[in-house]
């Protein structure tokens, strides 16, 4: 924990702060719906801790509660965390020639907050040590604090209002970390057809229309990024 280290570390924690916030009912609901979804107390925290993606616990749990086969459970999640392979492929340059198991648990704990409001500041740094704090100091919190209210979530299933529309207010957090993202056109393309094809497809059974809409707003986002490969000037 060298001085450059500790500087990253602070301004990647001052960066994710505020949007940090969302997640508090975003883990809260998604405690909530384990609980209900049957899991047992061990099994939604065992839950949150392996898989770590509220997106992907969400939209799983409908097909378990179903009974639905095991390969789509697997594909579904897949699916929703296909995301992750574009922004892993986007901060790879930040953690060349970082041990194998620094870059190991990076990739488990990287989350759509931290490479929204972070990315830029870690790819302009030339420092490995300051780019790692900036990264790890982040993500780590987001981690505590998402395992502690998704456990407020659980335990507390019963107890906390349906009136209090903690799904609303989980939907408002999420569209506050896909703002920053939009600013890049391929981002925003993806996001918009994305959203688009969910909507008009949102009849299909077994919620293959959610799946539908992921893999249409990834390829709509790719072409978008290698139109504008081809447009810059060599």
């Amino acid at each position: 924990m060298n001085a450059s280290f500790k500087q990253g570390a602070r301004e990647g924690f001052r960066l994710f702060l505020p949007m940090s916030v969302g997640l508090v009912p975003w883990a809260l609901v998604t405690g909530v719906a384990m609980r209900s979804a049957g899991l047992s107390p061990l099994e939604a925290m065992g839950m949150n801790v392996i898989v770590f993606a509220g997106t992907a616990q969400l939209g799983t749990l409908p097909l378990i509660v179903a009974g639905a086969p095991l390969w789509l459970i697997f594909a579904t999640a897949l699916v929703l965390n296909l995301r992750f392979v574009i922004f892993s492929a986007a901060l790879a340059p930040a953690f060349e020639g970082q041990p194998w198991r620094r870059r190991l648990a990076s990739s488990y704990l990287l989350v759509d907050g931290v490479f929204a409001v972070c990315t830029e500041k870690i790819l302009q740094s030339d420092d490995p040590r300051w780019r790692w704090g900036c990264f790890i100091a982040p993500s780590v919190w987001c981690w505590v604090l998402w395992q502690s209210f998704a456990l407020v979530g659980v335990l507390g299933a019963g107890a906390i209002p349906r009136d209090w529309s903690l799904e609303f207010m989980a939907t408002i957090a999420l569209m506050v970390m896909l703002v920053p993202m939009t600013q890049l056109r391929p981002m925003l393309v993806a996001a918009v057809s994305g959203g688009l094809a969910a909507v008009l497809l949102r009849g299909m059974p077994l919620k293959l229309g959610l799946i539908a809409g992921i893999s249409v707003g990834i390829a709509a986002g790719f072409a978008a990024e290698h139109w504008d490969g081809r447009r810059r000037p060599a």
